[in-house]
């Protein structure tokens, strides 16, 4: 039986998670693929902590040359995350002819062109499954599985941690601080959870699934990107009295000839698929030609749900090399029915929007004439009781507007001497 030798950068969660599914499923692999896979290296800062897999010592080293060098590897697993020194680990191995997996998604979303354009003059693969939704088939499916479907939209669910406070947020009640605090104590969120909550982890992630869909390289820099940080209990309590839930969603949508690609929190309706997902649990939902509308749906973290998609690139790998098989890593045709990427102000939605004013006549009145000026029709009003003394929240519905229009006019509105607070405007989707 042929041997197939890898080397992994990085023993943290799920670089061992990878060593303990290979370590189980070794016969169970080797009976279904006909490859023995060898773990020649591991590499990692820190080898003296102990882990919840054993390896034997003469695996472990801090040095990554000794991966990177090593002609006996014909894979490298790259699992430490971050930018750098990741980026030169990887380019280093590309060039010394061996192949890549990682579940690097920041990586790949800011200088993803550059590894694919070395791995394609190299006639080598980079693997990515791990890298959007954990143990979610999504890279895969889009790659083969939907070759011929053309996209209408694709967007999702995409980060464990922000799901997470919503959905303890909508189901428990908590207030944004509180579900915070519950999601670090639990291990689902990060010490300083920025990039999760702010939605950048999400745009990473978008950045790959529209290259997959539309064959487009997206920046991050023209990608619209909005957190949750400013959702209340309150905005939560209002969308269910209107029958919304409220998610972070990555949304990559093709609008006639043009392409939106966005992050932000969205009213979706409790009866769509995406509502009932909860917890760290992630979800796709894929509007396709030929396929129709389907959902991908599974945890977003943990060890072996990432473990797993990592595992599953090690094996797809395997049966290239076998085969002296190079596939293209990324889909590089493009949608050439897209002729530029719409930009924020041209986007049109409807809107939720909630406006803290002090409760005295004539401020309802000043507020629809500022909506009126710039051409925003609202659907329905309603004054909510007071929550703080003489400050009573306005919470309106507008039919589509565009951004522009509505940034303007909120500008406007919280300028004046009755607004207590900055407005709040979160975007409705229909699906």
């Amino acid at each position: 039986m042929r041997k197939i030798s890898i080397g992994i950068i990085g023993f943290g969660n799920i670089g061992c998670g990878v060593v303990k599914i290979l370590q189980q499923r070794k016969s169970l692999l080797a009976q279904k693929i006909g490859v023995d896979i060898v773990i020649k290296k591991i590499c990692d800062k820190d080898i003296s902590t102990k882990r919840d897999v054993t390896v034997d010592k003469s695996l472990l080293s801090r040095d990554v040359n000794e991966i990177i060098n090593d002609p006996q590897i014909d894979i490298i697993v790259e699992l430490i995350g971050g930018i750098n020194p990741a980026k030169e680990f990887i380019l280093a191995a590309l060039k010394k002819g061996k192949h890549v997996v990682t579940a690097n998604k920041a990586l790949l979303a800011e200088c993803g062109n550059e590894l694919f354009s070395e791995a394609a003059e190299r006639g080598k693969n980079i693997y990515f499954e791990a890298s959007v939704g954990a143990g979610i088939p999504i890279i895969k499916s889009l790659k083969e599985g939907l070759v011929a479907n053309k996209f209408s939209s694709i967007f999702g669910i995409v980060n464990g941690t922000s799901n997470y406070v919503l959905s303890q947020m909508s189901k428990e009640g908590c207030s944004f601080a509180n579900a915070i605090n519950q999601a670090k104590l639990k291990g689902f969120a990060e010490k300083d959870p920025t990039l999760d909550i702010e939605g950048i982890d999400s745009a990473h992630k978008l950045v790959l699934l529209t290259y997959l869909t539309y064959g487009r390289i997206v920046k991050m820099k023209d990608i619209f990107i909005e957190g949750i940080s400013r959702i209340s209990s309150s905005d939560i309590a209002y969308a269910k009295e209107l029958g919304y839930e409220i998610k972070l969603l990555a949304i990559a949508k093709k609008e006639v000839d043009e392409l939106e690609v966005r992050v932000h929190p969205t009213f979706l309706p409790v009866n769509h698929l995406l509502s009932s997902v909860d917890g760290v649990f992630n979800a796709i939902y894929v509007s396709s030609d030929l396929a129709g509308e389907l959902m991908f749906y599974g945890p977003g973290a943990g060890q072996l749900p990432a473990a797993s998609a990592v595992v599953s690139d090690i094996v797809d790998l395997t049966q290239d090399i076998k085969a002296g098989l190079f596939k293209p890593t990324l889909n590089s045709i493009q949608d050439s029915s897209i002729k530029s990427l719409r930009q924020i102000d041209e986007f049109e939605n409807k809107y939720y929007i909630r406006i803290s004013v002090v409760d005295k006549p004539g401020v309802l009145a000043k507020i629809s004439g500022i909506l009126a000026k710039f051409g925003i029709s609202i659907a329905s009003v309603t004054q909510k009781e007071k929550l703080k003394a003489q400050v009573v929240p306005v919470v309106m519905v507008t039919h589509e507007v565009k951004e522009k229009n509505l940034r303007s006019a909120l500008k406007m509105i919280d300028r004046l001497g009755e607004i207590k607070e900055k407005s709040v405007a979160i975007r409705i989707e229909g699906v």
